[in-house]
């Protein structure tokens, strides 16, 4: 099953994401979007979309991250996010191992999280990217 190449781990201010190291971009991508699901349906990260809060079981606009291969990306860029209300979307160099797409994931991860535009539900207390503690990758 594709979703067994990746790992995602949760802890306050915090998101870890494993993946096979010897996986290609069409794979990792694949896993990455099933292993997402299913980790925004059992957690508690928000998106705030111009004043309104979003989850995984927002009616109108369910939270959703896709990852895509795009072979439009440049492998020396490796990851381009692209956000609206409810969904991210990250495309990915299609040549990009895993490795060189996780060098450049986390600082584009930090980048976007440090935006204010999300935040973690943590046993009761709202985590932000300014929280002490708090790491984005």
């Amino acid at each position: 099953m594709p979703e067994q190449i990746v790992d995602i781990t949760e802890s306050r201010g915090q998101v870890r994401v494993n993946i096979q190291r010897d996986s290609g971009a069409d794979e990792y991508t694949a896993a990455l979007t099933v292993a997402l699901k299913r980790f925004l349906a059992n957690c508690n990260w928000f998106q705030i979309w111009r004043g309104r809060i979003i989850s995984a079981n927002s009616p109108d606009s369910p939270l959703t991250v896709t990852y895509q291969a795009d072979d439009q990306i440049d492998l020396r860029k490796c990851v381009e996010v692209r956000e609206s209300c409810g969904l991210v979307v990250v495309h990915v160099a299609s040549s990009a191992t895993a490795d060189q797409f996780a060098k450049a994931m986390n600082p584009s991860t930090e980048r976007f999280l440090a935006g204010g535009q999300w935040f973690q539900l943590w046993q009761g207390e709202i985590v932000t990217m300014d929280s002490p503690g708090s790491a984005a990758a």
